[in-house]
């Protein structure tokens, strides 16, 4: 059989629900209040999925939320029955799942037996509490915001809710749809700060004639500049993957790629160094179209008394930290959110583990 032509994963996914799932529901339990969606893991989530895509955990998938009481007497026999009487394929795609070598990995294949299907059934607070270490409907602390990577923020404000009948989804998107105020002023300053610990260092590793490790903190500078333009366009910043993807639906990005492109493809430092400052008053330009803070001079200009040309992006980090008000925020170390200080994925991968160390970072660094 020929494969179908390529479908978005969420325009699949709303049709399996809507042709395949809600009938199997509606029968398994009539009138039982349940919501849906398709948000979580997954390139069609966040909308980059494309036809490569579909070789793995792609297809027919949704989520089912009951309430803890509904889960606890139905979930189990929704599952079997949506086995037996979910059909085989949905816009020409199978519904079933087969195992891989890697755990928990599954792929699209036909069948002709039960459908091992990927319906998650749970109910809300125990899904968002797995996803993002804590419930978004007991309301969300500072704590909350900085131990959750903004890839996962992006996964749970993504996607299609398909059907809210407990009313938990559309609220709980709500509160976690941006940063507060002030934090969001913070999580800007502490990527500036980022910028200014290492921009002098492209130029100084070239001087000693290390070119390959001043492409390397090249790369880091360009990688930061792309989230601290995502942050700015109050847009999560996904993961690695697909953060280039992600960057260029900026309102910089046309503006900044080339010189972004250029910087990362020089193969001598001063050119390296040229490209990135016409990228720092670009950026820096942006910070003050925003008028978050009074005017910053957007101007590179030499470090101190060495012949590297830099931002000083530390003053923009100075100036986001005066415009503070929350005395709650304005006390926070400078560690930033998680994803600011840990580059693991195995740590930003688990809840439990960016909730972890981010309590211990905010425990042990001063203001």
């Amino acid at each position: 059989m020929d494969a179908p032509a390529f479908l978005p994963g969420l325009e699949l996914c709303r049709r399996f629900y809507a042709e395949a799932v809600r009938p199997v529901l509606e029968e398994a339990v009539p009138g039982l209040v349940h919501s849906a969606a398709r948000i979580g893991s997954g390139s069609e989530v966040l909308g980059y999925d494309t036809a490569r895509s579909t070789d793995h955990e792609w297809g027919p998938r949704v989520q089912v939320f009951l309430s803890p009481r509904d889960v606890a007497r139905h979930g189990a026999a929704i599952g079997a029955l949506l086995s037996e009487r979910l059909p085989k394929t949905v816009c020409g795609y199978p519904t079933h799942f087969a195992a891989t070598g890697e755990a928990g990995i599954g792929v699209m294949r036909a069948t002709d037996g039960p459908v091992h299907h990927r319906v998650e059934i749970t109910d809300p607070a125990t899904w968002f509490v797995a996803r993002l270490g804590f419930d978004p409907g007991e309301g969300v602390t500072t704590d909350d915001w900085l131990s959750a990577p903004t890839q996962r923020l992006a996964e749970v404000t993504a996607g299609a809710v398909l059907h809210d009948g407990l009313g938990r989804l559309g609220p709980a998107r709500t509160a976690l749809d941006w940063y507060p105020h002030d934090l969001w002023l913070h999580l800007l300053a502490r990527q500036w700060r980022r910028i200014s610990q290492e921009e002098a260092f492209v130029g100084r590793c070239g001087e000693t004639g290390d070119e390959l490790g001043s492409a390397v903190v090249a790369a880091r500078l360009v990688r930061d500049l792309m989230r601290l333009c995502l942050l700015m366009d109050r847009r999560y910043p996904p993961y690695g993957k697909w953060l280039g993807s992600a960057f260029a639906r900026t309102s910089e990005a046309a503006s900044l790629t080339p010189h972004l492109t250029a910087a990362l493809a020089a193969t001598d430092w001063r050119t390296r160094e040229a490209h990135l400052c016409r990228a720092y008053e670009t950026v820096a330009a942006l910070h003050n179209r925003l008028a978050l803070t009074d005017p910053v001079d957007p101007a590179t200009r030499p470090y101190h008394s060495r012949p590297f040309r830099v931002l000083h992006a530390e003053r923009f980090t100075a100036a986001l930290a005066a415009r503070i008000t929350d005395p709650a925020v304005r006390a926070l170390p400078p560690s930033g959110a998680v994803d600011q200080f840990v580059d693991s994925t195995d740590v930003l991968g688990r809840a439990e583990s960016a909730r972890a160390v981010t309590r211990a970072a905010l425990d042990a660094q001063e203001p």
